[in-house]
């Protein structure tokens, strides 16, 4: 993310500023400015993590058994459903399930795994809810 904002604020800096020392100065702050601003987002994460109650501690938990549920639903139930209703009912519709939007969420929350399995390498990850 911080490369896309980059190559945007670089044809803003060639327009308005021409020395190329203040320009590699601007990309330079710009740059560890956004780096901080990711790096004080980890730090909220990892406190709301270490939170005592379970609705703040619990937020990430929930989406991701929202995730399971959905793709259980979209990938098992359904298609048993759709079987059901093809021998006792047939001709009623189903409902059907937005998937590009639920796995754009499972998807980025496989990340979030993904980290959490880096931090247990690293022995930093915490061993349980309090």
């Amino acid at each position: 993310m911080i490369a896309q904002i980059l190559s945007l604020a670089g044809p803003i800096l060639d327009k308005f500023v021409e020395d190329k020392d203040a320009k590699a100065q601007i990309k330079a702050q710009l740059q560890s400015q956004l780096v901080a601003l990711d790096a004080a987002q980890a730090q909220a994460n990892i406190e709301q993590s270490k939170h005592s109650s379970i609705f703040v501690a619990g937020a990430r938990p929930a989406i991701m058994w929202i995730c399971a549920l959905g793709l259980m639903t979209n990938f098992f139930l359904m298609p048993l459903a759709e079987w059901a209703v093809a021998i006792w009912a047939p001709g009623t519709p189903l409902p059907a399930l937005d998937t590009g939007e639920l796995m754009t969420l499972t998807l980025s929350l496989l990340g979030l795994g993904g980290m959490r399995s880096f931090e247990k390498t690293k022995g930093v990850a915490r061993e349980s809810m309090k």
